[in-house]
């Protein structure tokens, strides 16, 4: 175990010195270059190998619509240049929501979500020309037992978990096999809409927990969804075979996929038996073999549980607690479990995670995952909040500036505990710093009229 340290690199020497005195495995190339190379899913390309991972704003009407903020963030990020565009989580079912905001795909909302991602298109080729297209991915999500549709928490749980039902009763019912069954086709209409409204991808989120990600831990569930690895992957692998019944390859089908939950077994996912804290990666593996076969093209990979063990997917300098880790030692297990996904399934492509507390060299660790056949896409989240032209600055520049870059700083997240409308405090502060301030005095969520004071 590595004392925790935070980011103190004046120079990508100073990083690697780092990596090899810890003894870690961490790809670093100077051929950022090889981020400019062209990605195809099928008959689709990618225009680049960079894309942005669905990150929630929760900033979406109360009904579910995108909103002012909302509707900015997108154009930021598509004038950005990331060729593969991830839109964050979009709840199937009203009750599945996690926040009172959170983007919720219906027929009454369908207009406004098209002309979210018509303006998407628009706003990248104003940017770039009218013959560039970024790939387009709407998140499908319900939340599970971090429900929250309006202002208290109404969890929707799918096995017992003695590490997460911390506020949750003894005798709290668990989901039912027949509501499962019933949410699946939830999924299917959800996926047709995302179609008609031009997206190039759904994601089944399947990862931090949700309801998908829980019950691909169900290892104590009884019934048709639990226990054994068949139960466990029956909803995922059910949705995607009723989505393949109803729409062909009219579009495809990917997920944000947890590949270690970092939980105790038998409550986690991809982990060792006599060591949770050791990854055991043999049932996702064999999951993402299952889904290729199926014809599953694209997979994005993502570690632990931003409620439970954050440090374990988002390495950070400050948060709600110091981690037992040094944050390249977590950079180091994530990109190794994305790297033995790859080299297990090499047809699928693997976006990885995992670049944000590293800063501008996070573009030198993307190029060299990929130079080495650890990935063919790097993936950037909370990067995106505070540098939304990081890809940009990558392909026209030749490299990411530190004074854009996200600090892992973790006050993102608080906006979101706080029931705000979440973004970058200290690099988009004319926006995000009083919602913030709001946040921390307790105060509720703004209105929308509210929200456009502070664009």
């Amino acid at each position: 175990m590595t004392e925790h340290k935070k980011f103190l690199y004046n120079s990508l020497e100073e990083l690697k010195e780092d990596v090899k005195k810890l003894g870690l495995n961490i790809p670093v190339s100077e051929n950022i270059d090889i981020l400019k190379q062209p990605v195809y899913i099928n008959d689709k390309c990618i225009p680049n190998a960079l894309g942005i991972h669905a990150m929630e704003g929760c900033d979406g009407t109360l009904d579910g619509k995108p909103d002012i903020l909302t509707f900015r963030r997108y154009d930021r990020f598509a004038r950005g240049g990331a060729g593969l565009q991830w839109v964050e989580a979009t709840a199937v079912v009203n009750e599945g929501r996690a926040n009172p905001r959170q983007l919720y795909i219906c027929k009454q909302n369908k207009a406004e979500l098209e002309r979210l991602h018509n303006n998407i298109i628009k706003a990248s080729q104003e940017e770039f020309g009218n013959s560039y297209k970024p790939y387009t991915v709407l998140q499908l999500t319900h939340s599970g037992r971090y429900s929250k549709p309006k202002d208290k928490p109404m969890p929707i749980i799918a096995a017992r978990n003695p590490h997460l039902d911390k506020n949750i009763p003894e005798d709290y019912p668990v989901i039912e096999d027949y509501e499962l069954e019933q949410l699946e086709d939830k999924y299917v209409e959800a996926a047709e809409l995302a179609k008609d409204i031009g997206f190039d991808a759904i994601d089944i989120k399947s990862c931090h927990r949700y309801l998908n990600s829980e019950l691909l831990s169900a290892f104590t569930r009884e019934g048709r969804y639990g226990g054994s690895f068949e139960n466990r992957t029956r909803f995922l692998l059910n949705i995607v075979d009723k989505i393949k019944a109803k729409l062909g390859n009219s579009i495809e089908i990917t997920m944000r996929l947890n590949a270690y939950d970092a939980i105790p077994y038998p409550y986690g996912w991809g982990v060792d038996k006599g060591d949770f804290r050791k990854p055991d990666i043999r049932e996702p593996i064999q999951l993402i073999k299952i889904l290729h076969e199926k014809g599953v093209n694209l997979i994005n990979i993502s570690t632990g549980n931003p409620y439970y063990n954050p440090h374990v997917g988002r390495p950070y300098d400050m948060g709600a607690y110091i981690p037992p880790q040094h944050p390249l030692e977590g950079i180091d297990r994530m990109l190794n479990i994305i790297r033995e996904i790859q080299q297990s399934v090499p047809d699928m492509t693997v976006v990885a995670t995992g670049f944000s507390w590293l800063r501008e060299y996070g573009a030198n660790v993307a190029a060299g995952g990929i130079e080495q056949g650890w990935f063919k896409i790097a993936g950037f989240g909370r990067q995106a909040f505070a540098y939304p032209n990081f890809a940009r600055d990558i392909l026209r520049e030749g490299k990411m500036s530190r004074k854009k870059c996200c600090i892992s700083c973790s006050k993102c997240t608080e906006i979101m505990r706080d029931g705000g409308t979440t973004g970058c405090v200290p690099k988009d502060a004319s926006v995000y710093a009083p919602i913030y301030r709001e946040g921390r005095k307790g105060k509720t969520v703004l209105t929308s009229t509210k929200l456009a004071e502070h664009v």
